[in-house]
């Protein structure tokens, strides 16, 4: 059932990531021109990510008739499998967002999908597909939904649950995805579909972060009032300015209960990511679909994890930092486990763990 009211009018507001999760959304990667090697290391990861939710949640994959057979083999039994279309696989931008009452009711939002700049940079066309998944979701859970008449992914916002929510320039104010609206009015649309009360602006999102910046790849809630910040202390590494405009302006800002914000700064990988020409090579070449080159560094972050019922899925890239990055959060979350997950395939792919999940609040 589409609404024809707001959320935050009806009593709704989008909850903390870490607040009790009814189970994990993800998608079924294929597309050849985005996964390499016909996706096989990509299905790979994602099964991995989707088995070790499953220790703690429930999970639903969606996948296509076609490649239904080959993922419920790759998958944990428990792993709920649904046939359905899609362009891609990246369930944080594709998925409802989910908004729930004090009364424990539950929608979900819409948001409106253009494959992150429609064609004034969009990543492929078309996308029709990837913006019918939500609508499909919402009817599969017999969830009522509002389609929020803008354009917006889940990966571009960060909710703490008390009021407010992190956001970029770079992405909200792209010229490709709400060109008619203006800074107020697409706050006001956050504050009318997620029920949060104040807007917190970061700069540019992660070096070269094909989204265009999206939140979750640069900074996150860990809790009502702490943050965790992608960063590098090498002032020479471009990431450097980057994240320091970020810091400085969360330096400056309080939250909705008026807090100055605590920043825990998470380290980027050592060493810089980047496809191999092997790699690269097995990526296929579409027109309308963005190329993978190889040796163009990669938006690896360890701030892209999954907060689940117990755990925090964190990706690993095989980096020095991997463990540095697993302690900081075990002491952040001493509530729960870090399960670290190969995460170099789905960052080829243009995101990792946070990009391919989406969660339904319990």
């Amino acid at each position: 059932m589409q609404l024809e009211s707001l959320p935050r009018l009806d009593g709704f507001a989008m909850p903390a990531e870490w607040a009790s999760q009814a189970q994990i959304w993800m998608a079924w990667p294929e597309r050849p021109d985005n996964w390499r090697d016909a996706a096989a290391p990509g299905q790979a990861a994602f099964a991995r990510v989707a088995n070790t939710i499953a220790e703690h949640e429930p999970v639903s994959m969606v996948v296509s008739a076609a490649q239904y057979a080959r993922a419920r083999a790759a998958l944990n039994p428990a792993v709920r499998l649904i046939e359905m279309s899609t362009n891609d696989a990246w369930m944080r931008d594709i998925g409802p967002t989910f908004v729930r009452r004090a009364d424990g009711a539950l929608r979900a939002v819409d948001w409106t999908f253009n494959a992150w700049g429609g064609l004034k940079g969009g990543l492929y066309h078309p996308w029709d597909a990837d913006d019918a998944v939500a609508g499909k979701i919402a009817e599969i859970e017999r969830v009522p939904a509002y389609r929020a008449p803008f354009v917006l992914e889940g990966g571009a916002i960060h909710v703490d649950g008390e009021g407010s929510c992190l956001t970029t320039e770079e992405c909200l104010l792209n010229p490709n995805r709400n060109p008619a609206l203006s800074r107020a009015q697409i706050e006001q649309h956050l504050r009318d579909y997620l029920g949060v009360e104040t807007v917190l602006w970061l700069g540019a999102g992660t070096l070269h972060d094909e989204t265009d910046g999206h939140v979750d790849n640069l900074c996150c809630f860990l809790r009502p009032g702490v943050v965790a910040l992608a960063w590098t202390d090498d002032e020479q590494d471009p990431q450097y300015p980057i994240s320091l405009d970020a810091y400085r302006r969360l330096q400056a800002m309080r939250d909705a209960r008026g807090r100055a914000l605590e920043i825990i700064k998470l380290p980027i990988p050592r060493t810089p990511i980047c496809m191999s020409p092997a790699e690269a090579a097995g990526v296929l070449t579409v027109p309308g679909t963005l190329p993978r080159p190889a040796g163009e560094r990669l938006a690896a972050s360890y701030v892209n994890f999954l907060i689940c019922n117990g755990a925090i899925v964190l990706p690993a890239f095989g980096d020095p930092n991997d463990e540095l990055a697993r302690g900081i959060l075990a002491e952040q979350f001493p509530g729960r486990v870090v399960r670290q997950v190969p995460g170099r395939e789905i960052l080829y792919g243009g995101g990792n763990v946070h990009c391919i999940t989406q969660q339904q609040p319990a």
